[in-house]
């Protein structure tokens, strides 16, 4: 059975937790914009910096996966897993993703943008 290349796997975990972290700050900015603090202009410009470079990160990824034909679909959701179908020049593979580990990746992911902003 043909597999999908490993050196391509960072690349769909990209295509996976980008968008993720992208909802993730949507949902942030628009909890600080309501909130009472006195500044806010601080926050909020960390967030978009930090959005900005999250959709910089997306769109290469993206077109890394129109240059070798990748593509990733995301399946089916329930309580505990999400599933994700990898396309790989004519050969799909399936790969399940408990929730609570896209939910802590999201997190160090998130982090690691925030380190470097």
């Amino acid at each position: 059975m043909l597999q999908i290349p490993s050196r391509t796997i960072p690349y769909y975990e990209a295509g996976i937790y980008l968008p993720l972290l992208l909802i993730i700050l949507e949902k942030d900015y628009s909890i600080v914009e309501q909130s009472p603090f006195k500044f806010k202009n601080p926050y909020l410009h960390l967030i978009d910096a930090i959005r900005a470079k999250v959709q910089h990160d997306l769109k290469e990824t993206k077109d890394y996966f129109k240059l070798h034909h990748m593509r990733l679909v995301r399946g089916k959701t329930d309580d505990l897993f999400t599933e994700y179908q990898f396309y790989f020049e004519g050969i799909m593979e399936c790969r399940r993703y408990s929730n609570i580990r896209l939910r802590n990746q999201s997190e160090l992911l998130l982090a690691e943008y925030f380190e470097k902003n």
